[in-house]
């Protein structure tokens, strides 16, 4: 095999290691992507969040063998859009942010859902943020920077 070829963050990669090599440890040690965080290591707290093919995936319960051919995009990637500058200045106004570890993977989580349900209830931004643990600013500013973006959106989403 000539290995893993996947579209990392809008570029065409190659990965030469083994197909059971685990997405979160390789976007990290060797494409560089630290919003991609190490939490649980179990798929529950939602720090290593990724979107593969636009649906938000806990990478540490990936192994590369999985995104042969598929679009992978951290945070590094997505923060090139015009869609993260709303989501961006959306968390900002409503200081949705403290620490940070979790953010990269709030910031996707949102994306997903705004992707799929632009006008969200708050109900529908809680359930799109679950698996996503926030231990800083607690859930509130995050539902209301992610309602305010769907409002102040002009139709990105």
């Amino acid at each position: 095999m000539d290995g893993i070829r996947f579209t990392l963050n809008g570029q065409e990669v190659t990965y030469a290691g083994s197909a059971a090599d685990r997405l979160l440890d390789v976007l990290r040690d060797v494409y560089g992507c630290k919003s991609v965080k190490c939490g649980c290591k179990e798929g529950e707290c939602g720090a290593c969040s990724v979107l593969i093919d636009g649906t938000l995936i806990n990478s540490c319960c990936v192994a590369m063998g999985a995104v042969c051919g598929a679009t992978v995009t951290t945070l590094e990637g997505y923060r090139e859009t015009a869609r993260f500058a709303a989501l961006e200045k959306a968390f900002g106004d409503t200081a949705a942010v403290q620490c940070g570890f979790c953010i990269p993977g709030m910031v996707l989580a949102s994306e997903a859902l705004l992707a799929k349900n632009p006008h969200p209830t708050e109900e529908e931004i809680r359930e799109g943020l679950s698996g996503n643990l926030c231990r800083c600013t607690g859930y509130n500013a995050i539902v209301n920077a992610v309602a305010n973006a769907a409002k102040e959106g002009n139709g990105l989403w």
